[in-house]
């Protein structure tokens, strides 16, 4: 059964110039819902929850995090499954602020293009569709019975893992078929209460499909593949 709100209504999107929020508006848009650009910029995620709180209108506010908020603790279990209420460590997270590497689509496209180094330092790590994210978004916003924490990732895999399946699937770019292991923490998510309200992720060979032919458009690969 559908169990979604029937208006529209107004949703405000704030640093929508980014990636995931640039992607969430596109999403909003081919969803019926209409754009007002704002050109002043808003200081600050608490300014705009304390905004928030002064609408009586305003019912639900979506905050999108890390995955990293879950996975960042002494006393990992690598048995258990980490979901909604898996938490980092403060004291941990402090002690690793000025060490950690931030990873992002660089670190992918350096796999891509044959400098390795940044994307097999990571070891294992949890990937999901850009498009994935930004639907996840609209449909907890949108199904009445959402509410709390949404762990939003489709797969994690060993990064030796998925050298072996790029390099098998496109064998014109430079991917190596292996790396050598890292010794990182082995986790899983359990996105079960998302897939409840009826979500489906994309496989990660759409995925990585989508991000190649997307790298390839923009000029970053070549396109004799």
């Amino acid at each position: 059964m559908d169990r979604k709100f029937e208006s529209k209504g107004k949703v405000c999107v704030t640093g929508a110039s980014g990636f995931l929020a640039s992607w969430l508006v596109k999403r909003l848009l081919l969803s019926g819902y209409h754009a007002e650009i704002l050109k002043p910029a808003i200081d600050g995620t608490l300014n705009v929850l304390r905004s928030c709180r002064k609408n009586p209108f305003l019912w639900r506010v979506v905050l999108t995090s890390s995955s990293s908020t879950t996975r960042a603790r002494d006393d990992f279990d690598p048995k258990i499954p980490l979901d909604e209420s898996s938490w980092s460590s403060v004291e941990l997270c402090e002690r690793l602020q000025h060490k950690t590497v931030k990873w992002s689509s660089n670190a992918y496209l350096s796999n891509k293009t044959g400098e390795t180094e940044k994307f097999q330092w990571h070891g294992r790590m949890g990937y999901v569709h850009i498009d994935d994210v930004a639907a996840c978004h609209i449909l907890v916003y949108e199904h009445k019975n959402a509410h709390g924490r949404y762990l939003c990732s489709s797969t994690v895999v060993d990064n030796d893992e998925l050298a072996s399946l790029l390099s098998a699937r496109y064998p014109s770019l430079p991917i190596p078929e292996r790396f050598e292991q890292q010794n990182r923490p082995y986790y899983e998510f359990n996105t079960s209460k998302l897939r409840s309200l009826g979500f489906k992720f994309k496989t990660i060979n759409e995925m990585f499909d989508d991000c190649i032919s997307s790298l390839m458009e923009q000029g970053h690969l070549s396109t004799r593949l």
